[in-house]
Order: C-alpha cells, then sequence, then structure tokens
C-alpha cells in the first residue's frame, strides 16, 4: 500500500513538473503566398470551391466511372495507403512511450546450489535446492519532465500527417492523369472521325478524276494527285490511331485494367465539350488546397519537434523502476502473506555531463534540417504558384487561339468548295483542289486539337489548385479506404 501511495505522489509530482515546460521552440506554420489575385485569372465572380470529386464539373458519366476504378484499383493508390498505415503504426508505437510500461509475469524453476563453494561451506558443507513458484508486476516509467517525449510524439504525429498528405497527394495526382488520359482519347476520337471524314472524301474525289481521266477529260497527273491524298489520309488515320491505342493502354494502366482487353470503344462523335470554369480563389488558400503544400508543412513540423528533442538531450531524465509480487518454495503457499515481495524504484537520474560535443553537434543538426525544411517549403510554394500561373494561362490563350482557329476552318472550307467548283468546270487544276483538301483537313485537324488542350488546361488548373482537396485532422486511427478530402 505505502508503494503505491509512493508512486502516485512522484507520478502526480512528475506531472505537474511536466506542465510547467517543454523544451524547443512552438512550431509556428510559414506564412502563405500574397492574398492577391492571380496573374491570369479570369475576372473574379464565383468564389465557391471546387468539390472534392473535382471531376465531376465535366459532366461526363464514362469519365466520374474511370475515375471510381482508378481510386478502388490503381496499386499506387493501395500502397500509398499502406504508407499511411505504417505510419499511424509508427505513431501509436510512439504515443506508448507517454504512459508506464507494466508488465505481468509468472515462472518456476527448480535450483541447486553447490556445497562445495564458498557458500556451501559457509552452511556446513550443504547445498541448497528446491523448487520456486513466482508470480509478479513490473513498471517502468520515464517521467517527462522537460517534454521530450511530447516532443518527440509531436514529430512522429507531424509525420503521420505527412503520410496521410502524401497519400491524398497520390489521389489528386492519380486522378488528373485519369481525366488528361481520357480527354486525350475523346479528342483522338474526334480526329479519327475528321479522318475518316475525310478519307471518305477523298476517295469519292479519286473515283471522280477516274472516271473524268477515263474520259479523256483530266491528265495523269491529277490523276496521281488523288490517289497521293487518299493514300495520305488513310496514312494519318492510322497514325492517329495508333497515337490512341497508347493512350488507351496508358489508361487502363491508371485505373488498376490490363491493357491487352479493350477499354473504351472508339467514339463517332467529333464533338468534344466546351471546358468548364474552374473557381480558382486567392493565392493565400493554396497551401489548403494542395496536399503536397500541406505535407510540407507537416514536414516542417515534424523536423521543429526534432529540435526540442535534440535539446532534450542536454537535460536529466528520470526514470522509475518497481516490482511487485509473490514468490514460495511450494505453489500452496504461494498467495500467503509472508510470500510477497516487492521493491519500489530506483528512481534514477540521468545527468549528461560529458559526450565529446556529441549532443551540441545533435543539436545543430536538428536546426539545420530544419532551416532546410523551410527553404524547401518556399521552393514548394513558388513551384505551386507557378504551376497555377501557367495552367491559367494556357487556359486564357487557348481559348483566344480557338477562337481565331475557328475562323480559320470556316475560310479553309469555304476555299475547297470554291476549288472543287472551280475544278468541276474547268477551270483550275485538281492542284487547287488538294491544296484545298490539304488546307481544310489541317484547320478541322487544328481546331479539334486545340479543344483538346483547352480540355487539359482545364484538368491542369484544377490539379494545380489541389482539386477541391482540404486537409483532414492528423490521424490517431488506422487508415481507411483512400477517398478525397
Amino acid at each position: 500500500m505505502n508503494m503505491i501511495k509512493n508512486f502516485a505522489l512522484v507520478s502526480a509530482l512528475a506531472a505537474a513538473l511536466a506542465g510547467c515546460t517543454t523544451l524547443g521552440p512552438d512550431f509556428q506554420a510559414p506564412a502563405g503566398a500574397l492574398d492577391a489575385a492571380y496573374r491570369h485569372a479570369a475576372p473574379a465572380g464565383d468564389t465557391a470551391r471546387l468539390p472534392a470529386n473535382w471531376w465531376t464539373v465535366f459532366g461526363d458519366a464514362t469519365l466520374d466511372s474511370l475515375e471510381a476504378r482508378a481510386l478502388r484499383d490503381n496499386p499506387g493508390v493501395k500502397a500509398a495507403a499502406q504508407r499511411l498505415l505504417q505510419a499511424q503504426a509508427q505513431l501509436g508505437v510512439v504515443r506508448a512511450g507517454q504512459a508506464p510500461n507494466v508488465a505481468l509475469g509468472a515462472g518456476i524453476s527448480n535450483t541447486r546450489t553447490s556445497s562445495e563453494t564458498a557458500q556451501g561451506i559457509a552452511l556446513g558443507g550443504r547445498s541448497i535446492e528446491g523448487n520456486n513458484y513466482t508470480v509478479g508486476a513490473s513498471l517502468s516509467y520515464e517521467l517527462d519532465l522537460w517534454g521530450r517525449v511530447r516532443r518527440v510524439v509531436e514529430a512522429s504525429d507531424a509525420q503521420a500527417l505527412v503520410a496521410q498528405d502524401d497519400r491524398d497527394g497520390v489521389i489528386l495526382l492519380l486522378s488528373s492523369q485519369v481525366a488528361s488520359s481520357y480527354w486525350q482519347l475523346r479528342g483522338l476520337d474526334a480526329e479519327l472521325a475528321i479522318l475518316r471524314g475525310a478519307l471518305d472524301a477523298r476517295r469519292e474525289a479519286q473515283e471522280l478524276v477516274e472516271a473524268r481521266f477515263k474520259a479523256g477529260l483530266t491528265n495523269e497527273l491529277d490523276l496521281s494527285r488523288s490517289r497521293i491524298e487518299r493514300a495520305n489520309a488513310e496514312a494519318d488515320l492510322h497514325e492517329v490511331q495508333r497515337q490512341r491505342n497508347t493512350v488507351e493502354h496508358a489508361l487502363a494502366t491508371l485505373v488498376g485494367a490490363s491493357p491487352s482487353a479493350p477499354l473504351l470503344a472508339d467514339s463517332a462523335s467529333a464533338q468534344l465539350p466546351l471546358p468548364p470554369a474552374i473557381p480558382v480563389g486567392l493565392p493565400a488558400s493554396l497551401v489548403g488546397q494542395r496536399p503536397d503544400l500541406a505535407a510540407s508543412v507537416a514536414q516542417l513540423k515534424s523536423f521543429n519537434a526534432q529540435v526540442g528533442v535534440a535539446e532534450g538531450a542536454f537535460y536529466p531524465s528520470l526514470s522509475l523502476t518497481s516490482n511487485f509480487g509473490f514468490a514460495s518454495e511450494h505453489l500452496r503457499d504461494l498467495a500467503s502473506g509472508g510470500a510477497r515481495q516487492f521493491s519500489f524504484g530506483p528512481l534514477a537520474l540521468s545527468l549528461p555531463v560529458f559526450d565529446g560535443g556529441r549532443n551540441q553537434a545533435n543539436l545543430a543538426l536538428s536546426k539545420a534540417r530544419y532551416e532546410e525544411a523551410r527553404a524547401n517549403h518556399d521552393t514548394r510554394l513558388l513551384t505551386a504558384l507557378r504551376e497555377v500561373e501557367d495552367a491559367l494561362s494556357d487556359v486564357q490563350q487557348r481559348q483566344l487561339q480557338g477562337d481565331l482557329q475557328a475562323q480559320a476552318q470556316q475560310a479553309a472550307a469555304r476555299a475547297l468548295l470554291v476549288a472543287q467548283a472551280r475544278y468541276g468546270r474547268g477551270l483550275s487544276t485538281y492542284l487547287d483542289v488538294t491544296d484545298a483538301q490539304r488546307n481544310a483537313l489541317a484547320a478541322d485537324r487544328a481546331a479539334s486539337q486545340i479543344r483538346t488542350q483547352r480540355l487539359l488546361a482545364t484538368v491542369a488548373v484544377a490539379r494545380a489548385l489541389g482539386g477541391g482537396w482540404e486537409q483532414g485532422e492528423p490521424v490517431a486511427t488506422i487508415a481507411k479506404a483512400p477517398t478525397v478530402k
């Protein structure tokens, strides 16, 4: 009973002392970007954020299905989730250091001492033998007077948050890759539709020229030109089909499917949707919208806590051990009062006196790591701002480019009609028709490619902004299935 009272008194005193101080500087999050508008952003209107499932702003059910498959089946997401589980388990190990370590034990042994030893001779040449039954409990506890253990837990907790943010960063990257690959695929489908239409037109033109050649109304040079244009259109069709196959294989890998099986059938439509408007917000909110920047801040917090851990090495450490149990030669007497045994202590104090400068070097190392992490965070922030500005600039310029390309597309289509009419009336050679065909096809393909690039630029904006992500609370339990916050 006295032992329990003594232990309670020491624990209460240690808790009171521990609450008075914690070594090392308290963490302060670095300042974010300036609270100014993005340079290439559209005039501020809607301040809403992207939804958590940001790809739904495109309103495409097929894309939504592919994103769901990727989040469920992609091996990279599963690996990131397991890294998070490891970080959470490590956090549990570290947090256990804040609580006393209590162990129960029981044993049985049979011993016999030698009668020829000094002890045996002192006993008259006799040996001691018999059974020993023991049962008891032991306790060990480091009294965290200076907050060193709390700093260790703080550092580990920040590392678990880094793992969580890294997992969410993998999800964001994967979802943007799926969306980009999907719109590339649909863009190539649109281009295939254009090329198929052009190939049909080239075949009809070739048949017309062949008929005119047989009738003696044109020459063999025009016939060769029509055949060349038809062959070139067919070769372009195979090239775009090759590109589509490559993109489809990559998309299948992203969603966790085998590239050997078809994923999406060709779309017969040559139309691509207009890109949706993305709510941009302000640069100052970027740290809370991107998991990589949030992970950088958490990493910075971990290194800051490590400074406190390094400072703790200069201060005394106090640990307490105790034991309580029963021991007896006979099992029937094990629970008797006479079989009781216990020890309280030692209450051990360890104070570093001379370590050859090891503690000072460790402190300098932890401070240097913190300053490096601070500089790396500033670099990541500037890189994130650049990515947003690049993506917004792409959206802006692609839209202007698309408007001008639409004018070129209309002019090329009109020129083709005029060239065909003049050739039909015998006012020009087939060379004018082939030139007009090439210009019209190039204009149609360029317009389709620009619209695809506008969709890809919109995906880039969503990814650069963090895709609707928001940092959750620091994790303390086993990770659930990966979802976007």
